[in-house]
């Protein structure tokens, strides 16, 4: 028996979005699949089904490029609360057999392993019994690759090893042998950036990184990054500090009828509620508001505003309102993409510094207005939580950002499930607890500058 110390068991989900896709339509079931933000050609692959990927079709594939390479592809418009939905009923049968050490993603999870199953055998027996339990309990079609080593880092490239639907055994002792088989970019950590900077050191292969000293991996890093990944690498597990939220992002790449310049400064409306919301609940406020936008068919326009620190929606969409005008000045007619970020974050009972010159806009108001526009976005939380995110507006109607579809999925960062629509029957206005929104149309505050 081969016998590791801290093992971990990381679960893998294979191409997680197009398998749900194929688990709630068994009519795409062995046909290939690319799950899309929006229907048209223009747009590209968030995921594509294995049976796509046997074609060449992967995640970024242009669905113009794909419909060529696959012409029996069937593109399927992402539906972000189903995978939430299937992602927390995936925690709930893992939990039942091994508790969960950290959820990596919205389809990845690392397990830690303890007592008897820290021996290999065992290690390989439980796997095989979570991947039987999630077929039969979840979903058939919800496939999952699962590698087993000494911590998350091998874990993690273990899973990579066998797809679909393979079980990966890494073990200390046969490092880096065991790796022989892969390339820099295929390590965790290393972007197409950090394998240049390797490149350009003699770094080729996995080996000459392996045989580096911890201190040559902290100089080709150019931080104590690399020194963490080179005892990643060999098999340790290092504790880390744990890091603060720097920032709160969203964007959205926009459905043809989107793209006309006011309906897009709609939509980039509503992801700034969103994400003021999404920080209110961290109890944060921003400093910096950052907007990036990507014209139809040209370049990428950009630009950032600095503030006092807030968090109320009204003075976060004064603040876009005029970011928006100084980004887009030009007018160009049609956008494609509209991404935000509210940089600076702070606690929002941190002390207030005073600043040695007046400011304008956020900062004029007065410190009773500030504190009731406060309270006031707070209650607007509570209520769109309670009742759907269109029960209660700021400056938009329902009809605003037209086919805007809501909440979308980082990898990185899954929502809650009051992050999307909370009525169960949103024809009947019902909503989750059986009783009715106070109004049947939106609640709309016109706001003014």
């Amino acid at each position: 028996m081969h016998r590791m110390k801290h093992r971990v068991l990381f679960i893998d989900f294979n191409s997680y979005f197009a398998s749900v896709e194929q688990q709630l339509r068994p009519e795409l079931r062995g046909r290939p699949v690319a799950v899309v933000p929006v229907m048209t050609d223009y747009t590209c692959a968030i995921a594509a089904s294995y049976e796509a990927k046997a074609f060449g079709v992967k995640t970024g594939t242009g669905i113009r490029e794909a419909k060529q390479m696959c012409p029996g592809i069937v593109c399927v418009l992402a539906r972000h609360d189903a995978y939430v939905r299937y992602h927390q009923r995936l925690r709930e049968e893992i939990d039942k057999h091994i508790p969960i050490l950290k959820v990596e993603s919205i389809d990845e999870m690392s397990c830690e392993l303890y007592g008897g199953y820290v021996e290999e055998a065992r290690a390989v027996e439980l796997a095989q019994r979570i991947k039987a339990a999630i077929k039969k309990n979840v979903g058939v079609c919800l496939n999952s690759s699962v590698g087993i080593s000494s911590n998350r880092f091998l874990a993690k490239v273990a899973s990579d090893m066998q797809k679909p639907d393979g079980i990966t055994v890494i073990r200390p002792c046969d490092l880096p042998q065991r790796l022989a088989g892969l390339q820099l970019r295929d390590l965790p950590g290393i972007g197409r950036n950090m394998e240049a900077r390797l490149l350009a050191k003699n770094i080729f292969t996995i080996e000459q990184l392996w045989n580096c000293a911890p201190k040559q991996a902290r100089a080709l890093w150019g931080s104590v990054e690399g020194e963490r990944f080179w005892y990643a690498l060999h098999g340790e597990e290092l504790e880390r500090e744990e890091t603060t939220r720097s920032m709160v992002t969203h964007s959205h790449v926009l459905a043809p009828e989107d793209r006309p310049l006011a309906h897009a400064e709609n939509v980039g409306r509503r992801l700034l509620l969103k994400a003021a919301s999404r920080m209110r609940q961290m109890n944060l406020k921003a400093t910096r508001l950052d907007l990036g936008v990507r014209i139809e068919h040209g370049a990428r326009l950009e630009g950032g505003i600095r503030f006092p620190p807030v968090c109320d929606s009204f003075a976060l969409l004064s603040v876009f309102a005029a970011l928006w005008g100084d980004v887009l000045h030009s007018h160009p007619p049609r956008l494609k993409k509209v991404s935000l970020a509210l940089h600076g974050l702070i606690p929002d009972d941190a002390p207030e510094q005073l600043s040695l010159f007046p400011e304008e806009g956020v900062g004029a108001r007065s410190p009773q207005e500030q504190e009731t526009h406060e309270r006031l976005s707070r209650v607007m939380d509570s209520i769109t939580q309670r009742y759907g995110r269109n029960a209660l507006t700021l400056g938009l109607t329902e009809h605003d950002g037209r086919s805007f579809t809501g909440t979308k999925i980082a990898f990185t960062r899954i929502p809650e499930a009051s992050d999307f629509e909370q009525w169960n029957d949103e024809e009947s206005g019902s909503a989750a607890d059986g009783s009715f929104p106070p109004t049947a149309l939106p609640l709309h505050f016109s706001h003014k500058k």
